[in-house]
């Protein structure tokens, strides 16, 4: 029997914890399938013999199938309900992931990819409707839930791929632990989250998206320019400081030091972001942030392992992306009138958003292969995190139409 959406006049204070939970908890399986790369990326391509334009495509087919699939995520939310959609792609992405780390090979390591990237890119436009129906009157809080529950995962997960990798003989069995632990997330999500009600269907269709909002393009522009700046460089930063000369434990550290401060702001920012300021003066600020720490990091190719200058920038760094990242994403429920319209925004944000990430890793790791040095690789990440202000700057008051938003 499946179990029909809701939409729901809000969640009652008795289960408003339980709701916020199951999404911190559930997000914490849905990012390191991401996050693990980077720290790892050279013992892959060592072991499977990939070039670094083919080991770009680890980071960047999730993305690609977030950017392509996200607009079918609600018709499976219409077919089983939001709370079983939900647990269905975390159950998807931790299978594929424990895959990818036992196949063979270079080509059906990329297979098992594309699985957990389609689990990734169906909960995406889910997550929004389970807030926007679960948790009307505090969006911000709801989506900060989840969006803190993907930095913890992220988090944890750069901080303990090459730990495990050398306690247990290699990048296979540190893939494999990571993504077993998804399904203790899975059990977590089916016992909090309330079940779906049943006095109201989400369509079975994939929504119309709002092709002529010329403020959903904005939006998708906006998460794209974040996204593409995050997946450079969680994928190629690690590598960038072992060309430098670091080790790759140290290397490694800093992925975690950029995703642990992503976590601060992640977790301050849907706390403060419906009471002050507005999203456009967040957002810029945040770009501001993110350009100060790739710039600090592009200017001191020197610096040694421990040095304040490259822990500062990647802190700014980390500070930024981990502000911007959570504002993005409440965009879409800011301007929605009702849960199946934050769906069909979200999805089109996400599509664009996705679909312009997607390029990154392996179009940095093409310039990589061509030029032979992270160099150009470093200055193109500066550019994108220049794009992301004027872009911020760009959500002017008549773009949104929800009072508060502005």
């Amino acid at each position: 029997m499946t179990e029909p959406a809701t939409e729901s006049r809000g969640t009652t204070d008795s289960r408003w914890f339980a709701v916020v939970a199951a999404l911190v908890l559930v997000g914490t399986a849905l990012r390191p399938q991401a996050l693990i790369i980077g720290p790892l990326v050279g013992l892959v391509q060592d072991d499977l013999g990939m070039s670094h334009a083919v080991a770009g495509l680890l980071s960047t087919i999730p993305v690609l199938c977030m950017s392509l699939l996200a607009p079918f995520g609600p018709v499976l939310a219409g077919l089983i309900g939001p709370r079983l959609g939900t647990a269905a792609c975390v159950a998807m992405v931790g299978t594929f992931g424990i895959l990818r780390g036992l196949l063979p090979d270079s080509t059906t390591v990329l297979a098992a990819t594309v699985g957990l990237g389609v689990g990734m890119a169906l909960v995406g436009p889910i997550l929004p409707m389970i807030v926007r129906a679960r948790l009307p009157n505090n969006p911000a809080a709801g989506t900060g839930a989840y969006v803190v529950g993907f930095v913890i995962g992220g988090s944890i997960t750069a901080a303990v791929a090459v730990p495990l990798a050398d306690a247990f003989g290699g990048w296979r069995a540190s893939f494999v632990i990571v993504s077993a632990a998804a399904f203790v997330s899975l059990a977590a999500w089916l016992r909090l989250m309330p079940r779906d009600e049943g006095h109201q269907r989400v369509p079975l269709a994939i929504p119309k998206l709002p092709w002529r909002r010329s403020s959903a393009w904005l939006l998708g522009a906006i998460f794209g320019s974040q996204s593409i700046l995050f997946y450079g460089c969680i994928t190629w930063l690690a590598s960038i400081y072992e060309e430098r000369g670091w080790r790759l434990a140290a290397a490694g550290g800093l992925i975690a030091l950029l995703t642990g401060i992503g976590l601060i702001a992640t977790l301050a920012v849907p706390l403060l972001a419906d009471r002050f300021g507005s999203r456009r003066s967040q957002l810029a600020l945040a770009s501001l942030l993110s350009i100060a720490g790739i710039l600090g990091i592009a200017l001191t190719p020197g610096e040694q392992p421990g040095s304040i200058l490259t822990i500062g920038s990647t802190a700014l760094l980390g500070l930024g992306i981990g502000a911007y990242f959570p504002l993005a994403l409440t965009l879409p429920v800011d301007v929605a009138s009702d849960s199946a319209d934050a769906a069909s925004i979200s999805a089109l944000m996400l599509l664009i958003g996705y679909l312009l990430a997607a390029i990154a890793p392996v179009a940095l790791g093409l310039i990589r292969d061509a030029t032979g040095n992270f160099g150009a690789v470093m200055w193109s990440l500066v550019v994108i995190a220049f794009a992301m202000l004027p872009l911020a700057l760009a959500l002017s008051p008549g773009r949104l139409r929800r009072a508060g938003a502005t």
